[in-house]
């Protein structure tokens, strides 16, 4: 990614997300799991500091394998729909640092339920050529209606008749989150994807943990870097 984010107006940045649509690929997944990675980012809402960090999980029972973490500045401004231009830039660093790098990516974001179908999870598995899910906490667009209040329900998201993703019951009477494919699978693998990585909490493992380790590396207890934890295995 060699264009600089910082500098961009708003204006360049909606012409930038419309170039990279049309490399989205939402033709079904056709190679095996194995591996699976959160990413997150945590920042305040105008600070330029941003902590970034991707985590990888074993596929099958969803265990943490490695991290990487960065620390990064960043000083486009907040915008709705253009978020990734604040966040992206430091999960590309994140990327860069990891020598084994993961079988698809869940972002903690939106995929291409976005106006311009350009969330976060499409941008950066555009730019990186990989394949990548968005799993958002609110809806950015899109008409959707709550599911059942059963863990597993869910409701599909609609831009006037095209699906652009699904709300997802990822827990009993707990709030949706909202599932779209971002790059290199269809909707119904996202579905898929989303549906096998729940656990016993509203946000799905892969992000949940990505979550979990940037926050503990914004308090100080992790360090920046690429790290492998004991129960990594080579696939």
């Amino acid at each position: 990614m060699n264009i600089d984010y910082n500098q961009l107006t708003i204006a360049e940045a909606k012409v930038i997300q419309e170039n990279l649509r049309a490399n989205v690929q939402l033709a079904p997944l056709n190679k095996p799991i194995h591996t699976i990675a959160g990413a997150d980012i945590s920042l305040n809402l105008y600070s330029e500091t941003i902590y970034a960090g991707i985590v990888i999980l074993r596929y099958s029972d969803l265990q943490p394998l490695a991290y990487s973490l960065v620390k990064s500045t960043n000083t486009f401004p907040y915008v709705p729909g253009y978020l990734a231009f604040r966040e992206v830039p430091a999960l590309m660093q994140v990327w860069e640092q990891m020598p084994i790098k993961p079988d698809i990516i869940m972002v903690d974001g939106h995929g291409i339920a976005h106006p311009r179908r350009m969330g976060i999870a499409s941008h950066f598995g555009t730019l990186t050529n990989t394949t990548t899910l968005g799993c958002a906490k609110k809806i950015l667009f899109g008409k959707w209606s709550e599911p059942e209040s059963i863990k597993g329900s869910y409701m599909l998201i609609k831009d006037k008749e095209e699906i652009v993703g699904y709300a997802l019951r990822s827990k009993n009477n707990v709030k949706p989150v909202f599932i779209s494919p971002g790059n290199q699978m269809c909707l119904q693998d996202s579905l898929n994807i989303a549906m096998h990585c729940i656990g016993n909490y509203r946000l799905p493992e892969p992000t949940r943990k990505a979550h979990e380790f940037v926050n503990r590396f914004r308090t100080g207890e992790l360090k920046e870097g690429y790290h492998v934890l004991e129960n990594w295995e080579l696939f």
